[in-house]
């Protein structure tokens, strides 16, 4: 409410105080929530690091919580930080699957009227920097998303420096067939669901996992997950 009537300074103190109560009580909950706020205080005094070590945490507290609906608000400020710091295609993706999660969860992700009229506006302005083509293919990335995928590219986004080929290793070996099924890992497909998309069995869909693990390095799904991020595979 501090915010909404423009006493940002006020608003922060109130929200200091949240979060050095909720880290005292290790309080998850409240820290998932109290962190987006103040990474929304912070883009508006221009503090885009800060913003993003804000919004990184409270992504990590959600995958340890598994509160799928606070993650919308850590993909509603990735949007915002991306679109305050020259990134419009990630800013349109990540509006994208906040929007997309929400429906899927069963109602219309809302807001106050002047964050939807920001968010809006500075929609209309990442949509003008890029062609037609490019605008659509981030909001489509964005649109086939899962939660899984959805968080870690939240992670992607807010890390210190962003990902490089170098984050990668080996992801230029892998095969197209490979390709296809790092894609439907990060799509958060289980070992049966990719075996019946592709017509072959669980134990060739592992062995293929297997070769990919040991070509890009990525162990866990999470990590391939990131990878196909970083490729651009989804």
């Amino acid at each position: 409410m501090l915010a909404k009537t423009g006493d940002l300074a006020a608003a922060e103190q109130a929200c200091a105080a949240t979060l050095a109560q909720a880290q005292d009580a290790g309080d998850l909950y409240a820290l998932s929530v109290v962190l987006p706020v103040i990474a929304d205080l912070d883009l508006r005094s221009g503090r885009f690091g800060d913003a993003a070590s804000h919004l990184r945490e409270a992504a990590q507290i959600t995958l340890q919580t598994a509160a799928w609906v606070d993650m919308l608000n850590v993909l509603k400020g990735c949007g915002h930080l991306c679109a305050a710091t020259g990134r419009p295609a990630d800013a349109i993706t990540a509006w994208a699957a906040c929007g997309t999660l929400a429906r899927q969860g069963g109602f219309e992700y809302t807001d106050t009227a002047p964050n939807a009229r920001r968010r809006e506006e500075l929609l209309g302005q990442a949509r003008r920097a890029l062609s037609p083509d490019r605008a659509r293919a981030a909001e489509q990335r964005g649109a086939a998303m899962s939660l899984a995928t959805a968080a870690e590219y939240a992670l992607m986004l807010t890390a210190p420096a962003l990902p490089s080929a170098q984050a990668a290793p080996g992801a230029a070996r892998l095969s197209p067939r490979e390709r296809e099924l790092v894609t439907l890992v990060a799509r958060g497909g289980t070992d049966a669901d990719i075996a019946a998309q592709l017509y072959i069995s669980i134990r060739t869909v592992r062995s293929h996992l297997d070769r990919i693990r040991d070509k890009s390095a990525c162990r866990r799904r999470a990590d391939l997950t990131r990878l196909a991020l970083a490729e651009g595979l989804i």
